[in-house]
């Protein structure tokens, strides 16, 4: 899932020929010296011809941020469109460039706590040229004032980290401790905060562990949400569930409470092909056709 534009990576090679990239077209960087990669940098592929700048040993895009963004778009496309949208704790941006990405009209907003991902995003928004209807503000996502109130959205996205602290030893490397561990809160927070900026028909679209099962069900419902889909994502068939992705509404919106929908996705069939629902998904988000290793 990492994908780097290096001349000599192989994600680029790996582009089929003759293979056109959907979606809108990135800006460029038309000069600007601050939208180059700089040394410690990579400027990757994200959606499409869209692009990403990313620590070389920082934190980078991955299948958390890759299948949340997949549920958001396929949820609010389902829904007929999305006008607004905001991403808490967006990090690089990866989850608010997809969603961006995908709904070339609307308006969005990304919380961010750590100035660097901050800076980062706000460079690749501009290169993609996307800064003109998509914002980050820099602060804690828990921070009424970052978002406020009277503010909704049609649809709220988020990857919280889903390491309790003192769960392990977090990394000292730029942006990856508090990428995976709950420095600044975990899915109960996010789900807080989404219920307060949801629309009346709004969704919220959140990454969350595997184990406990429940966590985000029970951290929905306490915010006075309730799940109407939950995906398990398998890393490879016969193997556990990885994480879950949960869809939510605003428990006061539904006029009659639907039956949950439990899904399991597999990123890698046992022999490391890729299953339907991965080829599909990849469609979906502008990626390429993979090659199979198999």
């Amino acid at each position: 899932m990492r994908l780097s534009n290096d001349p000599d990576d192989r994600a680029a090679r790996k582009r089929p020929p003759g293979w056109i990239a959907s979606g809108p077209q990135p800006a460029g960087a038309r000069g600007r010296a601050d939208l180059s990669p700089r040394p410690d940098e990579v400027l990757s592929f994200l959606s499409g011809d869209w692009r990403i700048f990313q620590q070389r040993r920082g934190h980078k895009w991955s299948l958390d941020d890759f299948m949340t963004a997949a549920v958001a778009i396929e949820e609010g496309r389902s829904r007929g469109n999305v006008h607004s949208a905001c991403d808490l704790g967006c990090g690089i941006g990866s989850v608010l460039m997809f969603v961006a990405w995908g709904f070339p009209e609307a308006k969005l907003v990304g919380v961010e706590a750590q100035d660097v991902s901050v800076e980062m995003a706000r460079r690749s928004l501009a290169y993609n040229g996307a800064d003109d209807r998509v914002t980050v503000r820099a602060g804690d996502l828990r921070d009424a004032a970052m978002l406020p109130e009277g503010a909704t959205f049609d649809l709220v996205t988020g990857t919280p980290p889903y390491i309790p602290l003192g769960h392990g030893t977090p990394s000292e490397k730029v942006q990856r401790g508090p990428c995976c561990f709950e420095t600044r809160g975990g899915i109960e927070d996010y789900a807080a905060v989404a219920a307060r900026l949801l629309s009346p028909t709004g969704i919220f679209v959140a990454c969350s562990g595997a184990f406990p099962k429940d966590r985000a069900i029970d951290a929905g419902r306490a915010a006075g949400l309730t799940c109407v889909r939950r995906v398990s994502v398998i890393g490879k068939e016969g193997k556990p569930p990885l994480f879950v992705v949960t869809v939510m509404r605003r428990t006061d919106a539904l006029v009659e409470v639907p039956p949950m929908r439990e899904e399991i996705f597999r990123a890698r069939m046992a022999d490391c092909t890729l299953p339907p629902e991965m080829k599909a998904a990849r469609t979906l988000l502008g990626l390429p056709p993979a090659q199979e290793t198999a």
